[in-house]
């Protein structure tokens, strides 16, 4: 059989034109989908790792390979991109993340990936709260009822009281409190600063934090696991990276139902990779937060999503 050698270039060239010619709100979508992928793929990774290393550790490596290589990468730009007005607004979210990213990894040995991702989801929820607290924006009574029911639907999952209730549980609480602040910090920053500054930010300063935590945890790391511990932190970075660009292309409020393909993901991964299956609590939990989050979602953007499609 015969191969084109043109194919490759052929089928490039048209996903360019596709991507350069569709709409700003499809461009935001397909990155939030993309970037839910590459962090349930990176937090599949720091399980496995989570199994033989300290969290502390494992989130050390995370950013210190981002750092490594985004500085390879950005080099010949730093000077430019390190400038901004906001560094104290670029330290607090950087360590939001950093938090979030620890608390998220610290319950990973713990928990099933299924039961973690559907309680991390209330972090949009989370979101309308912190908006409404800290942004003064205006929260309708559909947005307080959902988010009710989501939280509700996160102890449904947690089961407080009961015999399989468990303190770490509450981490992933914890996680999407710290993600919310970042989320709404990175929607101050998003209009002011330079995407690739934003990420700089995040994993330069992530690494100087879990640099210092790191030394009372620190063990060997096997040879084996090398490759491993100093390249995932890409797959985060770029996860990161994607998220800041579909918010620039998108509002929050029409990608946030997308967040939702996340615990589709680890749903996947914890069967495949761990042989985890959720019990009946997770699945009816998740359904709760999930149709909650949608329920606030429609409720609230109805006319924005029908305008924004239609201007693209």
């Amino acid at each position: 059989m015969v191969i084109n050698s043109s194919a490759s270039p052929s089928i490039l060239l048209i996903l360019v034109h596709y991507w350069t010619e569709a709409r700003p709100v499809y461009k935001g979508i397909l990155l939030m989908i993309l970037a839910s992928f590459a962090f349930s793929c990176m937090d599949t990774i720091a399980k496995m790792m989570s199994a033989h290393y300290d969290p502390f550790q494992v989130v050390w490596a995370r950013y210190c390979s981002q750092s490594f290589w985004s500085l390879v990468v950005l080099a010949p730009f730093l000077a430019r991109l390190l400038k901004t007005r906001y560094l104290r607004l670029q330290i607090l979210r950087s360590g939001l993340l950093f938090g979030a990213t620890l608390a998220f990894f610290s319950a990973l040995p713990y928990l099933k990936l299924a039961e973690l991702f559907a309680i991390f989801e209330v972090a949009p929820l989370l979101i309308t709260c912190l908006s409404f607290l800290i942004l003064k924006e205006k929260v309708s009574w559909p947005r307080w009822v959902g988010v009710t029911i989501g939280l509700l639907g996160a102890l449904i999952i947690i089961r407080p009281g009961t015999e399989v209730f468990t303190p770490y549980a509450l981490l992933p609480i914890v996680a999407a409190s710290c993600f919310a602040g970042y989320s709404i910090t990175t929607r101050f920053l998003g209009s002011e600063e330079s995407p690739w500054t934003n990420f700089l930010y995040t994993a330069l300063i992530g690494t100087v934090i879990a640099s210092v935590l790191v030394i009372p945890k620190w063990q060997p790391i096997a040879m084996e696991d090398l490759p491993i511990l100093s390249s995932f932190g890409i797959i985060g970075g770029i996860g990161h990276l994607m998220l800041i660009f579909a918010l620039r292309y998108t509002q929050a409020s029409i990608l946030a139902p997308f967040s939702y393909f996340g615990l589709l993901y680890s749903s996947f991964w914890g069967f495949y990779v761990f042989d985890e299956l959720p019990d009946i609590f997770t699945y009816l939990g998740a359904f709760v937060i999930v149709a909650s989050g949608i329920f606030v979602w429609y409720r609230e953007n109805r006319k924005t999503v029908v305008a924004v499609m239609q201007e693209g």
